[in-house]
């Protein structure tokens, strides 16, 4: 999809997504020091806000402006920046503490573009988190992306990372209970060296 079919997605329903945040987002990030963070693919922001609201600095991107715009309404007085820019193309290097990537299922070079820019905006010691639809859940789990050309692994992940300098604390696939029935995520956490 492009920019153009994410603003009519966004602009069709009052949330695409839930305003809560990601479930592994969550529980992954609810311990670690506020510091600088950015959500690359924000979409409509419930993991910035989320951030922003635990004491982060938090820099929003997506390149749908309309779920941009819904994002700054949810937030209200949250302070967020909301930057509309293409995450594969995203270059502020090493400004930030942590940076999120949650369900940006795009092809792989794609993915490896946007993984990269987000893995070069980290500070030395900060924490790079991809959580994403993983390739099985095609066929042993429910919902998601029905096209495999967007779908990846931890492995895929780590890859995308190949020469780079980092500790891996988790690369993983994880279950997601939903009530249709158990979504395959995918789920990377590392800390850049």
């Amino acid at each position: 999809m492009d920019a153009s079919a994410w603003d009519a997605r966004y602009a069709a329903s009052d949330l695409v997504w839930s305003a809560e945040p990601n479930r592994f987002v969550e529980s992954e990030l609810a311990d670690l020091a506020p510091g600088r963070a950015l959500d690359l693919a924000a979409g409509e922001g419930r993991n910035a806000i989320w951030l922003a609201r635990r004491g982060w600095d938090v820099t929003a991107v997506d390149y749908s402006q309309v779920g941009l715009d819904k994002g700054r309404a949810l937030a209200g007085d949250t302070a967020v920046r909301w930057v509309c820019a293409d995450a594969t193309a995203w270059d502020e290097a090493a400004a930030y503490d942590l940076t999120v990537m949650a369900y940006l299922q795009v092809p792989a070079a794609d993915r490896r573009a946007a993984v990269r820019a987000g893995f070069d905006s980290l500070r030395p010691g900060g924490t790079l988190l991809v959580v994403g639809h993983d390739s099985q859940n095609l066929v042993e789990g429910v919902g998601g992306p029905q096209d495999p050309g967007v779908l990846y692994t931890a492995q895929d992940l780590l890859d995308d990372l190949a020469g780079q300098r980092f500790e891996t604390v988790r690369a993983e696939r994880v279950e997601r209970p939903t009530d249709e029935g158990v979504a395959l995520d995918v789920l990377l956490r590392v800390v850049r060296r």
